[in-house]
């Protein structure tokens, strides 16, 4: 295994993960439009919730084109990655409304697995990865989220 390869993948992915949550962290509500546009199901429930917004997709999805493009394997590749990566952390959001829970609970595996997996499978041949080695960064990428979780709920420091 190539661990500058399989180093690079890795920190593309947790790039889309915890960019958009950086940005909202500095930005607070400035410019965070709803993914969903405030769409409500016919549960009553939205679609994604408002922790999912247009800037953390845009700001996601940037981090991993610059790091594409900076670290290779390119900028459309890095593109890829990263809205593969935030299309399946929103299908996590929308499965966690279905199930009845408020924006911001985690639920282990759910959360990880659908945006660290499906970018890493479909671009696996363009990162340089076998399917093992993306098995395995998924696998190191839940373990890390699941570490830096409480990290990330904390409070801003005053």
């Amino acid at each position: 295994m190539d661990f500058a390869v399989a180093g690079r993948a890795l920190l593309m992915i947790a790039a889309a993960s915890s960019v958009p949550w950086a940005v909202g962290r500095v930005l607070g509500n400035r410019w965070a439009w709803p993914l969903d546009f405030g769409c409500q199901l016919r549960d009553g429930r939205r679609l994604f919730g408002a922790h999912k917004t247009w800037r953390g997709l845009v700001a996601g999805i940037g981090a991993c084109t610059l790091i594409g493009w900076a670290l290779g394997p390119g900028w459309m590749v890095g593109c890829g990655v990263g809205t593969l990566a935030l299309a399946g952390d929103a299908l996590s959001s929308a499965v966690k409304r279905r199930l009845n829970r408020p924006p911001g609970t985690e639920i282990p595996g759910l959360d990880q697995l659908p945006e660290a997996l499906i970018p890493l499978l479909v671009f696996r041949a363009a990162l340089g990865i076998s399917i093992e080695v993306a098995l395995l960064l998924t696998l190191v990428f839940a373990i890390l989220d699941l570490v830096f979780t409480p990290l990330r709920h904390r409070r801003r420091l005053q």
